[in-house]
């Protein structure tokens, strides 16, 4: 492809990405590059996880974008030095009941340290944590998708997160199902202590959520829906709840 055609789908990716409300370029503007190899590469800060997922989702989309670096990070609610961010995470997971049987491994400088070693041989999983750049990676292995995409909820809720790479496996392995989905979804709403989920219904298709019910105020109801675009596996969030008056 000749530079003037790369140069063109960079423009169009543009064009798509100011046609989307929830990508604010004007307040966070990106920067988009092509690969010589057909990749693009997308960097800057968004507003939230709704933001970034959109912008890789609408620059995936474009025809001639062969693949995505994702280079995007999300503002985070409070700057944290990655010593604090790994803190925070560190006791969320240890005060978490649904992995008391997982080993907790903390990655500080270059050495890990474990803080944490499962009890029991019973369904034992791991979960490994590092943070570079208040981006946090997740590894390890847990028993299913709604333990892994709680994981991934427990360290986007620290505040100083600006980015979640979940890599953590499930094992044994299941299928990304929507039912799957739907499961997890619930599982993070409920362990929201913000929220009452029992007032969410949600519903999953072709890994779009949506969300119904009610919710005390228009904080909880955004509160909602970043916990369904947190959990893994989800592509759209569509927030139906309704603010009680």
């Amino acid at each position: 492809m000749t530079g003037e055609a790369q140069q063109e789908v960079v423009t169009q990716v543009r064009a798509a990405l100011e046609h989307e409300p929830r990508v604010n370029l004007h307040r966070f503007p990106l920067a988009i590059r092509r690969e010589r190899d057909g990749a693009l590469i997308l960097e800057g800060e968004t507003e939230n996880i709704a933001a970034k997922k959109l912008a890789l989702e609408v620059a995936a989309s474009t025809p001639g974008v062969s693949g995505i670096v994702d280079r995007l990070r999300v503002v985070p609610a409070r700057r944290m030095g990655d010593g604090e961010i790994r803190d925070h995470l560190r006791d969320s997971l240890l005060g978490e009941p649904a992995f008391e049987n997982c080993s907790i491994r903390l990655r500080t400088d270059d050495s890990w340290q474990t803080v944490r070693e499962a009890l029991s041989d019973h369904g034992r999983g791991l979960i490994e944590v590092a943070v570079d750049d208040g981006v946090v990676t997740l590894d390890g292995r847990v028993a299913s998708i709604a333990h892994k995409s709680l994981a991934g909820a427990l360290a986007w809720w620290v505040p100083g997160s600006r980015d979640v790479i979940n890599g953590i496996e499930v094992d044994p392995p299941q299928e990304l199902s929507d039912s799957e989905i739907t499961d997890a979804v619930r599982l993070v709403l409920e362990k929201d202590p913000l929220l009452n989920a029992d007032a969410i219904r949600v519903l999953t298709r072709n890994r779009v959520v949506v969300l119904e019910g009610c919710v005390a105020s228009p904080g909880e109801k955004e509160m909602a829906e970043m916990d369904a675009w947190y959990t893994f596996g989800v592509d759209l969030v569509i927030n139906r709840l309704e603010v009680r008056q």
